[in-house]
């Protein structure tokens, strides 16, 4: 801590691993250059707008707050099914913790794309932990940003994929606010009220948001399988007029949620799910996860000069969490849930102790509480300087201190099944099971030119990170921590990421884009383990012909070291070790097509289409055998597990003034949760779907809007993972209804 704060005042003058834009009317960026701006608007954007998008030098996409009003999307599994290069897997159907994958990373928790929240890393431990059990509730967020190939070199430390950054409810520029609630089958109910204003020198917004249901599983003898998560968000900005001759702003902001679920890693058998996919075994009955979340951050803005900026950002995020779960069953030796479920034929009397049909003896039942505190902090900065007459130029330095660490503090109490019930037989010293803290260091900078001449766009970009990452083992007879067992380990990285992007618009309507980076990923602290590292290649271009408006891109990662690791939610042990995997060649195309068939003025009726593909060839190029976690035995060629190699999605609305009435249709095709080449084994395979939402908006007035949102329109049910144990289900036919009040 003492070198965070020995950081600050560097930091003030110079620059962070994070960029930060102001954002202004669109029309305005149209037809004026940025420096020539008076007009100052505090954004946490990165992108900002759909024209940002459109003039960038890499791939990028923006969900504007229009795009997640649609559906009103709860789970952003569904809000980033649209965007071309997302892959991901479901787990419990409501995107509690999703499994995000851009451009065929691993997706397990997210771990190997950089997750922001307002430009700040999101993850409970971004560099030491950064298996995502905490991710922002989709349903206060304001638009998403996805940043892919050249485009996202400046937002570490994982560049390979690219990054997605959430942007939460923004300042008003006026008093204004809004209020909404809906309710749904299974006692689903989300609210939500906000307000907010803003004067010439201050503005606020305040921010409460609640979802919950009783979920769509049904324990075996009764029981709640759903969740209650509420966040709490609250901004308030200081600022200069914006004609003074040295604009400041100050703006603070705080973010608390929590959250209570009876979720599980127990699934279900093929014959068992088969039967009814919405089932859980009684032996789940306890399982729950209890979660806290605390976001600090402060933000301050400098224009020195009509052509300099300097943002800078101190944060401090706080997350604990218990996740009380089912581990294994002990009848004649401990054996893991994951092969009770995928080899119950070699289980028959763990199976059964699963179902509870009889009593089972003392002590089988081995519950975990995975008890974990996690911290990240940091301060980062970012330092814009633009000029240039015939050429317009563009450098932005950046520099970023952080610091993070998780601390595990966990047991396991044994239970057993009587009459039906599951009772705790022993109850476990705390501490006995895992008890360590990992912890990392870093610091990451940044320098990005951008030169524009004549339709060319060029933005060379050099990243460094330095990481030292360790780990402080007490033992499990240590509870106290008093050092008596102390094993401890580190491992560091340096490393320069270097990338360049280029665009040429040959007109207005059409342009090519393209460019080559470094792809990194930072190891554990493992010793030995090596960082995650590849090329990375991408070429596009977009156009825009008679209101037919698309983007194409092929890109190519090629890596010299791909990284596995061991989490217990891809069904290891849950050591977090990683280990090299050795090389690999991700390829793929990414499509995006928008239209609207009407071609219809202001306030006519419109029916706009959107459509996008996405091709993912994901193959191991070595072989190799891992004992933990999805891999398995690999040999040269066999395609990564839970990448789909096609996807599709439509979205069309029918709009005026009065109504809008949409739908959504996405088709995942078939994936392998192990390793392999050719026709995939059904024990192995996680089946096509194919799953159409609708959305009816009636604007009774100009203030109140009545809505109904159905989800699963054909109540399909539909594999989503074999993980962590067991076969999971997508969520089934989903409804509901509400209004909304806005002023």
């Amino acid at each position: 801590m003492n070198k965070l704060l020995a950081f600050v005042s560097a930091a003030l003058l110079s620059s962070s691993g994070f960029a930060q834009v102001e954002t202004v009317n669109d029309t305005i960026k149209k037809n004026k250059e940025p420096e020539t701006l008076n007009e100052i608007i505090l954004s946490s954007n990165i992108l900002g707008s759909k024209f940002e998008v459109k003039n960038r030098t890499g791939s990028a996409y923006y969900l504007s707050p229009q795009d997640l009003q649609q559906f009103g999307y709860t789970d952003v599994n569904k809000v980033l099914r649209a965007v071309p290069g997302v892959n991901l897997f479901e787990e419990d159907g409501f995107g509690l913790r999703p499994n995000i994958s851009l451009r065929g990373t691993s997706p397990e928790r997210s771990s190997k794309i950089t997750l922001m929240e307002d430009g700040v890393l999101i993850a409970p431990a971004p560099y030491s932990a950064p298996a995502a059990y905490y991710f922002p509730t989709v349903g206060r967020i304001e638009a998403i940003e996805v940043l892919k190939g050249s485009s996202q070199i400046q937002y570490g430390p994982y560049t390979t994929g690219g990054a997605i950054n959430f942007v939460s409810k923004s300042i008003p520029n006026d008093f204004s606010g809004n209020a909404q609630f809906s309710y749904g089958n299974y006692n689903s109910r989300s609210t939500e009220a906000t307000i907010g204003d803003s004067r010439e020198n201050f503005g606020f917004v305040t921010q409460y948001y609640n979802y919950n249901s009783d979920g769509f599983k049904s324990i075996d003898g009764g029981g709640n399988t759903g969740f209650d998560k509420s966040d709490y968000l609250g901004k308030f900005r200081l600022n200069t007029n914006t004609d003074a001759k040295v604009f400041q702003s100050l703006q603070f902001k705080i973010q608390y949620s929590e959250e209570v679920s009876n979720e599980t890693y127990l699934g279900l058998t093929q014959d068992d799910y088969d039967a009814n996919p919405y089932r859980r075994y009684i032996a789940s009955a306890a399982d729950r996860m209890d979660t806290e979340h605390w976001q600090f951050q402060v933000d301050h803005l400098i224009k020195p000069a009509q052509n300099v900026k300097v943002r800078t950002t101190a944060y401090h995020n706080k997350f604990k969490r218990n996740w009380y779960k089912l581990d294994d069953v002990d009848l004649d030796g401990r054996v893991s849930i994951a092969n009770v479920l995928a080899r119950p034929d070699d289980f028959p009397n763990e199976y059964n102790a699963l179902l509870g049909n009889s009593n089972t003896p003392d002590d089988v039942f081995g519950v975990k509480a995975n008890n974990r505190a996690y911290d990240a902090k940091g301060i980062q900065s970012v330092a814009t300087f633009s000029f240039g007459n015939t050429f317009y130029q563009d450098l932005e330095i950046g520099l970023r201190y952080h610091e993070d660490e998780e601390d595990r503090f966990q047991w396991k109490d044994k239970f057993a099944i009587q009459n039906r019930e599951m009772i705790r037989t022993t109850v476990a010293t705390k501490g006995s099971d895992a008890n360590r803290i990992s912890g990392a260091e870093a610091i990451a900078a940044h320098a990005l030119y951008k030169i524009t001449f004549n339709g060319l766009t060029l933005t060379p970009g050099l990243r460094y990170e330095n990481i030292t990452l360790t780990r402080n083992d007490y033992g499990t007879n240590d509870p106290n921590r008093t050092g008596i067992e102390l094993s401890t380990r580190e491992n560091k990285v340096d490393v320069w990421i270097p990338g360049i992007g280029a665009n040429y618009k040959f007109s207005n309507d059409f342009s090519l884009f393209g460019g080559v980076h470094k792809g990194f990923a930072p190891p554990s602290n493992t010793v030995g383990s090596k960082p995650e590292e590849s090329i990375n290649i991408e070429l596009g271009t977009r156009f825009d012909y008679k209101g037919l408006r698309g983007e194409l891109v092929g890109y190519y990662n090629d890596y010299d070291n791909l990284l596995g690791s061991d989490l217990a939610a891809s069904g290891g042990t849950g050591s977090l070790d990683q280990f090299n995997a050795g090389q690999a060649l991700v390829k793929g195309i990414e499509f995006l097509l928008n239209y609207d068939v009407l071609q219809a003025g202001p306030g006519k009726l419109k029916l706009p289409i959107t459509i996008s593909y996405t091709l993912t060839d994901a193959k191991f190029n070595t072989d190799f055998e891992s004992t933990v976690g999805i891999f398995g035995e690999v040999s040269d060629g066999d395609q990564i597990p839970y990448i789909a190699k096609n996807q599709f999605n439509i979205t069309a609305a029918l709009e005026n003034s009065m109504f809008n009435f949409s739908l959504s249709g996405r088709y995942t095709d078939a994936l392998r949760t192990q390793a392999g080449t050719g026709t995939i084994p059904k024990e192995f395979e996680i089946g096509s779907n194919f799953i159409l939402d609708l959305s009816a908006k009636y604007f009774y007035s100009e203030r109140v809007t009545i809505f109904t949102n159905i989800n699963n329109v054909f109540d399909s049910a539909y594999e989503v993972a074999r993980l962590p144990a067991g076969l999971r289900p997508g969520a089934p036919f989903m409804i509901n209804a509400g209004i909304g009040y806005s002023f």
